[in-house]
């Protein structure tokens, strides 16, 4: 495992990349983040698509591609993930919340999800991740910043300061059209659910097919104010 800088050099390590990759391609984004973290650098994946596991695999083969399973996910995610721990050359880890579906429900009562989305969010995405994250000092996402409004300013390497680790986002100024252009040129895996009315892809309660002319993101947590699981704000 490679040795674990300090936050104060991470910090400005981060803000320093920044601001030199802006304008730099994705695949030269990973293959910096590979030199400078090795093994203690990560993706993050929600099987929406394998873009950026795909891109992070020719930067750096073998690389930990990690995902969480929610307990709620759709068939074809899972499917996806398996897919590509098949296929690509990456380490695929899953990482579970502490409790299962059944045990939450015990807790907190069935369907958590529809009555407090956030607390849901909180105990099945953001503190398994906070969790999983504690080896690496670098982790990467597919954000982009055509998505939604609260992610426009998304930069391609920045300082992550609630986990305390540099957050890369290698696609941060791709368009939809250039996913689906990177997709198509190297025959990416992707969730069929795409091709079903789900541009945006989460938990099965949470997620329904978007209607012409909505956003992408108008799916998920549809009839609240919700836009964000908190994995990223």
């Amino acid at each position: 495992m490679t040795t674990r800088l300090e936050d104060t050099d991470l910090e400005g390590l981060a803000e320093k990349a920044g601001h030199e990759l802006e304008e730099a391609p994705a695949l030269e984004i990973l293959r910096w983040a590979a030199d400078t973290f090795g093994s203690r650098f990560c993706v993050t994946s929600s099987m929406e698509d394998a873009v950026v596991a795909h891109l992070a695999s020719r930067a750096f083969p073998g690389v930990d591609v990690v995902f969480l399973d929610t307990g709620y996910h759709f068939p074809e995610t899972i499917g996806t993930r398996d897919a590509v721990a098949a296929v690509m050359d990456v380490n695929v880890i899953t990482l579970t919340p502490r409790q299962t579906v059944a045990e939450q429900d015990a807790e907190y009562g069935p369907k958590l999800h529809d009555r407090d989305p956030d607390l849901c969010c909180a105990l099945r995405k953001v503190r398994p991740l906070e969790e999983g994250l504690r080896e690496y000092d670098a982790w990467a996402t597919g954000l982009r910043r055509d998505e939604s409004p609260t992610r426009a300013d998304t930069p391609v390497v920045g300082w992550d300061a609630r986990r305390r680790k540099v957050k890369i986002s290698p696609i941060a100024r791709w368009t939809q059209a250039d996913v689906e252009a990177y997709v198509a040129e190297h025959g990416v895996l992707t969730n069929p659910l795409l091709m079903d009315g789900y541009p945006s892809i989460g938990c099965a309660p949470c997620t329904r097919r978007v209607l012409e002319g909505e956003d992408i993101r108008s799916g998920r947590w549809a009839g609240s104010n919700k836009t964000e699981c908190g994995l990223h704000g």
